[in-house]
């Protein structure tokens, strides 16, 4: 299993580039992060989140996913790479209630800050077609939602409850963000999200399943691919099998550095 690899100051794959506040993929400041008190909990406000969105969108700093080969960037969704729209491969709703997976617990305190956080792209075609991660996977129920320019941002709601690993949007992102920098795998963002995944099946989707991780055929169990920052990872499920798809992205917005709940 690899190790996780750190954040670099380039553009290019690898690099994790979203705030000055990274250091080798790690989140020093906790500005996101205002208690109310001992043991409170902490809200973002909605307003000031959508705002900065709307700022950030009207400047039109970092937003879209450029393709590699120089081809031009495509619409920008909630967190500044494009939305996938097609089919979610499952529901959000199947994430466990809550309880550890795999080692890994759900957040609750929004007090508390996450100093790792790193992203990873994926994307999933099953017999050639393409479908998503859905928004909100790794994120317990009732979760809040907001639409902002490019689309839906989900966070954690009134439960306060969202995994180390968790989608905030339709975007094939998932948001690794841990009290410590750890070897995480794919496999335990399924198993979070309560969905299968090995060798011949992906979700619900059955099939033998071809892995691409950064543009190299993954020849193990695909649970076992590492969720490394700035990774893309491809998934395809049966036939035809969909050459791997290189890009590079850049994560902002409402969740680029840390996450806070949005009022639920």
């Amino acid at each position: 299993m690899s190790e996780q690899k750190g954040h670099s100051d380039g553009d290019g794959p690898g690099d994790d580039d979203a705030g000055s506040d990274y250091e080798d993929g790690e989140y020093e400041g906790d500005d996101d992060y205002d208690s109310d008190g001992p043991g409170g909990r902490s809200r973002r406000k909605l307003a000031a989140l959508v705002a900065a969105v709307v700022v950030l969108v009207g400047l039109g700093v970092g937003l879209g996913l450029g393709l590699s080969g120089g081809s031009a960037a495509a619409a920008s969704g909630p967190e500044g790479v494009p939305v996938q729209n097609v089919p979610d491969l499952a529901s959000a709703d199947t994430t466990l209630p809550g309880t550890p997976v795999d080692g890994l617990t759900c957040r609750r305190d929004m007090a508390a800050t996450d100093p790792y956080h790193v992203h990873v792209h994926v994307s999933i075609f099953v017999n050639g077609q393409e479908e998503r991660l859905p928004a909100g996977a790794g994120i317990v129920p009732p979760r809040a939602s907001v639409q902002v320019p490019g689309g839906t941002f989900v966070d954690a709601g009134s439960s306060d409850c969202l995994y180390w690993l968790h989608v905030h949007a339709d975007d094939g992102i998932i948001h690794v963000e841990a009290p410590q920098k750890e070897n995480f795998v794919l496999g335990q963002f399924f198993d979070i999200w309560g969905q299968p995944l090995g060798p011949d099946q992906v979700g619900p989707a059955h099939g033998p399943v071809v892995a691409f991780d950064n543009g190299k055929q993954f020849t193990g169990n695909p649970r076992d691919i590492p969720l490394t920052s700035q990774s893309v990872i491809q998934l395809d499920v049966g036939t035809p099998v969909v050459a791997f798809r290189p890009m590079t992205f850049k994560v902002i917005g409402l969740c680029s550095t840390s996450c806070s709940a949005l009022p639920g």
